[in-house]
């Protein structure tokens, strides 16, 4: 064998997966037919949250007076400066990840990666030369990418997915965003932020559909105070992109309604990138085009594990990474701890942010409990009206027969920081009254949190 472990894949399941391997002493090498760190690190999580800092400074210096700060001159937006901010951040973080396989002794093999047969890969690189290798161990991390629609296919130039909107080369006026999940409510914001005149069209009755009903509609008070054109419950019937401008046809509750863009962009979801990796010829098994595994990421063929976002679950970088963890401790001989997908924690982070973890109030209630539950708004909070960000709240749910945390629900400032307290204390099965007897640092966001307990229990002091 050549090595222990091989990889398929760089991202933040597969990179992690190769260090800890490493750590445990088994030889590894990772095979990326792109660039180091995968989608996350070169065209997902840090790239946008670059572009989202740009625009968050731009809203400060345009707000500069409220803070008793005076800007001489007009501010303004320098869209290709961000663009180019962005894509520096992402080649840092790709060179970083790259210098920890070089400190683990990790080899990376460019190019194409496919089983071909027990413990044995085939790797076909640029030119299409191709090379063998065999491990005891292949693990498959090949990620996910933008999902189309059929009326919605994506010509790179009027309808584009995530990546052309990290990239463009000239801000677009005008906008339609189509599906608001983290990723369509976060250029929505980005966009709108900056200047663009934003639509952004959901088919089910909310924004961001599985947060908390409460979370969704401040967040679409929120988008509707920067004058975005938010439409629920609506659908996109066809794209018209004949003209120079883009000519949508919406469907609402109301009827039919056409609205006209520069710029079209699909973010209804991702398409986890299965084909073409052996899965067939090597009898790994898939539902619904997902490769199944066990608890600990072992297929049904020996000695091949998949993680990350080609499996069914949220397709977050941190359960990729979790899951990387995990498999690799098995492989070792390790008794990890399986995941716990109950206690995961989500981000949205768009201004106000959003955050949470567990159940909602309506699946809490679905699930048969008897709830509990404590709101604590920013606009009482010292912290939040110091920074200038009253909007938004923390929600907390327990279950009131035993007082176990089930699910946090937040909207506001730095609520994307605030929820892994959240997590610990789930994981640990803290009750509602330690939580709220728990002393939290005053002034910051953070009291929310033990004022949304204190609510819970009628013991609330600041409202």
């Amino acid at each position: 064998m050549d090595y222990d472990v091989l990889v398929i894949g760089s991202g933040p399941g597969g990179y992690v997966a190769a260090i800890r391997a490493s750590q445990l002493g088994m030889k590894a090498a990772v095979i990326e037919k792109e660039s180091i760190g995968g989608i996350c690190l070169n065209w997902g999580c840090i790239p946008t949250k670059s572009l989202l800092k740009s625009a968050q400074a731009y809203e400060y210096a345009k707000h500069a007076a409220d803070y008793g700060v005076t800007i001489e001159g007009e501010v303004k937006a320098d869209f290709s400066a961000m663009v180019k901010r962005s894509r520096d951040v992402a080649g840092g973080m790709s060179k970083g990840v790259q210098f920890l396989f070089k400190k683990n002794k990790i080899e990376t093999i460019s190019g194409f990666g496919k089983l071909t047969g027990k413990n044995t890969l085939e790797v076909t690189d640029d030119s299409g030369k191709k090379k063998t290798y065999k491990a005891k161990h292949i693990i498959l991390a090949t990620g996910a990418r933008s999902r189309e629609l059929p009326n919605l296919k994506i010509d790179g130039e009027k309808i584009i997915g995530y990546r052309k909107a990290m990239t463009l080369e000239k801000q677009p006026k005008s906008m339609v965003v189509v599906g608001s999940g983290a990723i369509g409510s976060e250029f929505a914001y980005f966009y709108q932020s900056i200047g663009t005149d934003v639509t952004l069209v959901e088919f089910m009755p909310t924004l961001v559909p599985n947060e908390d009903e409460e979370v969704a509609k401040q967040l679409e008070r929120s988008f509707k105070k920067m004058k975005m054109k938010v439409m629920t419950g609506s659908t996109v019937e066809k794209v018209d992109t004949s003209g120079k401008k883009c000519k949508v046809t919406i469907k609402t509750k109301k009827g039919e309604e056409t609205v006209e863009a520069d710029i079209v962009l699909s973010a209804v979801g991702i398409t986890p990138n299965t084909e073409n990796i052996g899965l067939e010829e090597s009898g790994v098994k898939t539902e619904k085009g997902r490769v199944k595994v066990d608890e600990f990421y072992r297929t049904n063929v020996e000695g091949v594990y998949a993680i990350g976002d080609i499996l069914e679950g949220p397709a977050l970088a941190h359960v990729a990474s979790a899951e990387g963890i995990v498999c690799v401790e098995k492989i070792a001989g390790k008794n990890p701890e399986p995941i716990d997908y109950n206690n995961i924690p989500g981000c949205t982070y768009t201004n106000p942010e959003v955050s949470s973890v567990g159940l909602t109030e309506a699946k809490a209630k679905e699930a048969g409990y008897e709830i509990k539950v404590g709101k604590f708004p920013y606009s009482a909070s010292g912290k939040a009206s110091a920074a200038g960000q009253k909007d938004g709240f923390v929600k907390l749910i327990f279950d009131a027969k035993y007082g176990e945390l089930l699910g946090a629900h937040m909207i506001g400032g730095n609520v994307t920081e605030m929820i892994a307290e959240m997590v610990v204390a789930k994981k640990l099965e803290i009750t509602g009254h330690e939580l709220l007897k728990t002393i939290h640092p005053h002034p910051t966001m953070s009291e929310a949190v033990m004022e949304a307990a204190a609510a819970a229990y009628d013991e609330v002091i600041h409202i």
